[in-house]
């Protein structure tokens, strides 16, 4: 007898495509309650050096006391950033949202990016990804560098934190156009809630999966029918066993354009979704709406209750911290001493 299906994990993108979003907090936390009304797991929100716009995570972090539940997941480049301030700063709201942060690697890839920063040409994508495997690699050091129970705040001693239980990571990785680089650690920022924070990548791009396989806890892949996201989620799962990773956590969404003009075209999207499930094509889904203020509208009130009567779509959350949402466990710190291997 076959084990059942998994209920699909449903994430939405706060913004619509190549548009920058408005400077205005109301409007992103309103989306943000809107999508978790439905338990969703997460929300994304995006982040370019190519255009003007509000800084993704500094919007999150302002979002979150707005939330209780819903995963936040805002897009960090790695690309002309220091990889010891992005760790902290994805650190910093996993702490404020009480363990419900993510954090969506991207790279930059223009030269206008470039010439902002005046430091570095523009790289190769191949490149720009070795050095995004890199970034993610030291921030789960940073983020392990603390660990559990390391903080003490003892008046009485007067001692605040364990030294012993504080890190180096010592970890020496290669920049996009090939200069080395070093973070020596530990983190300005106790561990995390969620021990690390979850990992994001988009792995549509081929340039891109093998930092996803490497170093994603989810991976989205743009694909147009489920044979093609079935191919490169079993692809990515492949390669991730290859190195040496446990398959089975790593969740697959495929990244599906959502134009919902009228109400009635949400019935149509929950079709959509139920045969792609159907098929195994996908862990779940990342919705991204053409128009977030009406398509996540009718997503709400129309497409989640037809998935909810069909038994694909939970009515709330199973847990405290997006790794709970995504049946993720809380890793220990890899410089933990313990009995067995460290996570």
């Amino acid at each position: 007898m076959s084990a059942p299906q998994r209920l699909p994990h449903l994430a939405v993108a706060l913004d619509a495509p190549d548009t920058p979003g408005p400077f205005d907090a109301a409007h992103y936390v309103r989306l943000a309650r809107l999508a978790e009304r439905a338990a969703f797991d997460f929300v994304t929100l995006g982040d370019t050096f190519a255009r003007p716009g509000p800084d993704a995570l500094a919007v999150l972090a302002r979002v979150a006391p707005h939330t209780e539940h819903i995963g936040l997941v805002p897009t960090v480049t790695t690309t002309h950033t220091e990889p010891f301030h992005v760790a902290t700063a994805v650190q910093t709201l996993d702490w404020v949202s009480g363990g419900r942060a993510g954090w969506r690697a991207d790279v930059s890839r223009t030269p206008a990016e470039a010439a902002l920063f005046g430091r570095r040409p523009a790289a190769p994508a191949d490149a720009l990804w070795r050095e995004a495997a890199d970034v993610a690699d030291v921030a789960g050091r940073l983020w392990d560098s603390w660990e559990d129970g390391a903080e003490i705040r003892d008046a009485a001693t007067g001692r605040f934190i364990d030294r012993g239980k504080l890190h180096y990571v010592d970890f020496r990785g290669t920049s996009s156009t090939g200069e080395p680089f070093s973070v020596r650690g530990p983190s300005i920022v106790p561990r995390p809630p969620q021990g690390r924070p979850v990992i994001v990548v988009d792995a549509t791009e081929e340039a891109a999966r093998e930092t996803a396989a490497a170093r994603a806890d989810v991976a989205l892949i743009g694909a147009e029918d489920p044979d093609t996201a079935a191919t490169i989620r079993a692809e990515l799962r492949a390669r991730a066993e290859e190195l040496g990773r446990d398959p089975d956590r790593l969740r697959v969404l495929a990244s599906l354009p959502v134009e919902l003009p009228a109400p009635g075209d949400a019935a149509g999207l929950a079709e959509l979704l139920t045969d792609w499930h159907t098929t195994e094509a996908a862990d779940g889904f990342h919705l991204r709406p053409a128009d977030p203020e009406r398509d996540l509208a009718h997503l709400v009130e129309g497409t989640v209750p037809v998935l909810r009567r069909r038994g694909l779509l939970r009515r709330s959350y199973p847990g405290a911290t997006l790794r709970d949402h995504l049946g993720l466990e809380r890793p220990a710190s890899r410089y933990a001493v313990r009995t067995g291997e460290a996570s």
